[in-house]
């Protein structure tokens, strides 16, 4: 069937294959232009892959491939693929996509292919999708969403499409260390890695599926569906709340141990965890709570100070819908976040807070009705507060947002608090810039058009509001001589925001200027051996220039710079957090963002220090703690400009 959208673009997608058929019937270099530009629209409505597949055969006869390497599939290279779809411009993507739809078609039998086999096809495909296995959780990096015509949007649902007709039986070793590779991050959005682990037990489990499991595998699986003795084989909720109410002490003892060390051990808390900890409250077992949370000292003594809290809390916001919430309740209590009177009380008045209808309705549209909208909010409180480097932008260009919310998580959870209460209940949140009031509540939109998607019930609520006001107070400084984050960050993000600030371009023309300068400020505001062993007390703002894997300039983006030290093998590196939901990007040059391996904490990115300068943009220092940036090495300036040069500086003017 085809909906509403879907016939009159497929009516003029046949139409404009008419035409070129016949145009290359004439001319074997006739234009392609216009049934390309059918089919790339094509791509982005429901059902508009199926009938693309269903084309393939008509448009390789009609000459879509020309005399290109598309045209002999057998040499196509998979790692050009990669390169085609994922870097290229609109024609040179869409041509790649037909061309893999068309391998996916030789595969499956509807077209036999005298330059390619079934068996080469599938090799070619099962290859260019492990080198594309990011795209399996979901989200788009910084270089694919900025990319026109909806290019980012078209590859995802064109690996969704690949994926759901092959399996991913020839991919699980793959899949098994991308899904560890983000857990390791630990996002605080895990709906797309259990989709991702939804997949894998497919494969362990489905008869039909001949997939070799794997130990890493397994663990994934149990961590969401088997978590412990009782649960071993997946029996439902019901049967094993059942099982809890039939042990004794010391089994249900057991119990709790093994469901903490399943949780800390993969970072994902199962709807069997819920059901645990509200069998616990009801049972009059309170005392196992610790243990099945795995608190050890700092949690413990946040849960002993404030134990009515932290069983209110669970009453209220863990369930099985929720239960990733048990791991945000753990982490916000092992990192001692309620010690302060202010974040405790605020917790209460979150777990009491009426909502607005609007803010209500958006709940309910995201995440469901299987519980109140306050119930969603209260367990995204959680998972925030427990893993600050965890919240990301989705799906959305927000990330000056996602930046606020997460070092008001980290460093002033009692305000991230406040703001939410307003937006949540009010519709409203109030700031201050410059001596003025200024309220979210008739501003006009930011960068956030609409309501974002592919986020965290917190962040659903407050980006719109934080877009607005942060756009706001970009446009009373717009027509200023320097570049508006001087002003706008301090105020926005807290007074803990360097009021010193550089940036490598004139704001005007967008030229680099002084950027020799620039690097040995930034060093001697940053790198321990030049800015007298100051270490970084607070997190800093900072704008970065990202670049593709081929080094090409893609935007702007900000990140916060968390601290700068020695990796265990003594290597200076920048540790940052990076609000783009996956932090491991190539960004070219050799230029690889570690996530692990490197002293990372969890939820860090890193880059030696002179690769992380050679992206740099702007950044804020305190005045008054600077070092000498005479000191800098000649030699590790020229290495960082040379880069910088070579990559997004190419065409300075154009910044």
């Amino acid at each position: 069937m085809t909906g509403p959208a879907l016939e009159p673009a497929l009516r003029q997608f046949d139409a404009a294959l008419m035409d070129f058929a016949r145009a290359r019937s004439v001319d074997p270099k006739a234009p392609s232009l216009a049934v390309l530009e059918r089919a790339r629209y094509l791509m982005t409505l429901p059902g508009g892959f199926d009938e693309l597949y269903g084309k393939v055969r008509s448009l390789e006869s009609a000459g879509i491939f020309g005399t290109s390497d598309w045209a002999q599939p057998a040499i196509l290279q998979p790692a050009l693929a990669r390169h085609s779809l994922r870097e290229a411009g609109a024609v040179t993507t869409v041509v790649e996509a037909i061309s893999e739809l068309r391998m996916l078609a030789v595969i499956r039998g509807d077209y036999f292919h005298p330059g390619i086999s079934a068996e080469q096809a599938r090799h070619f495909l099962t290859q260019v999708m492990a080198l594309n296995l990011d795209l399996l959780s979901g989200q788009l990096s910084e270089a694919d969403r900025q990319r026109p015509k909806e290019l980012g949007p078209i590859v995802l649902g064109l690996y969704k499409y690949l994926i759901a007709h092959l399996g991913y039986e020839n991919l699980l070793d793959s899949l098994v260390g991308e899904v560890w590779r983000l857990l390791d991050q630990g996002p605080v959005q895990v709906d797309s890695i259990c989709e991702m682990i939804n997949q894998i037990a497919k494969c362990l489990y489905d008869p039909k599926i001949k997939a070799a499991g794997t130990a890493e595998a397994s663990r994934l699986v149990n961590a969401l569906f088997a978590p412990t003795r009782a649960s071993a084989e997946d029996p439902g909720l019901e049967v094993y709340e059942q099982r809890l109410s039939d042990m004794d002490d010391l089994t249900l003892y057991a119990e709790a141990t093994d469901m903490a060390q399943s949780m800390h051990d993969s970072g994902l808390a199962s709807s069997y965890h819920a059901v645990l900890l509200r069998f616990l409250r009801a049972g009059s077992h309170d005392d196992l709570i610790p243990i099945a949370l795995g608190l050890t000292m700092t949690g413990l003594d946040d849960y002993y100070c404030y134990t009515e809290l932290a069983h209110a809390l669970i009453d209220e916001a863990i369930y099985p819908e929720t239960c990733q919430a048990v791991y945000g309740l753990t982490m916000m209590m092992e990192r001692g976040s309620v010690f302060t009177p202010a974040v405790a009380q605020s917790l209460w008045r979150q777990i009491k807070l009426p909502l607005s209808a609007q803010t209500a309705r958006h709940i309910q549209e995201a995440f469901g009705d299987a519980r109140p909208p306050g119930v969603f909010l209260l367990a995204g409180v959680l998972n925030l507060l427990g893993q600050p480097l965890g919240v990301g932008q989705g799906n959305n260009p927000s990330c000056q947002s996602a930046l606020g919310l997460s070092m008001w998580a980290s460093d002033e959870p009692d305000y991230l608090l406040q703001v939410l209460a307003w937006a949540a209940r009010d519709d409203e949140v109030l700031s201050r810039f410059e001596g003025e009031q200024v309220s979210s509540r008739d501003l006009k939109s930011g960068l956030v058009k609409g309501t974002p998607v592919d986020v965290d019930p917190v962040s659903l609520i407050l980006i719109p509001h934080l877009d607005r006001l942060y756009g706001e107070m970009w446009r009373r400084c717009e027509n200023r001589d320097d570049d508006a984050h001087r002003w706008i960050n301090p105020e926005f993000y807290g007074w803990w925001v360097g009021h010193g600030f550089r940036v490598v371009a004139n704001a005007q023309t967008g030229k680099v200027e002084d950027y020799e300068g620039f690097i040995r400020h930034f060093y001697a505001s940053y790198h321990p051996f030049y800015n007298d062993q100051m270490p970084l007390i607070h997190a800093q703002p900072a704008g970065i220039a990202i670049t593709d894997s081929a080094a090409r300039f893609v935007g702007r983006h900000a990140i916060s710079i968390l601290r700068v030290g020695l990796s265990p093998t003594n290597e200076m590196r920048v540790y940052f957090f990076n609000p783009n939901n996956d932090s491991g990007q190539d960004w070219g040059q050799g230029i690889t963002c570690s996530t692990q391996g490197h002293g990372e904490f969890r939820g860090e990115a890193s880059l030696p220090i002179a690769e992380f300068a050679s992206r740099l943009y702007a950044f804020h220092y305190d005045a008054l703690e600077l070092g000498d940036p005479s000191a800098v090495p000649a030699e590790e300036v020229a290495r960082i400009m040379e880069l910088g040069r070579t990559s997004w500086a190419a065409e300075p003017a154009s910044r």
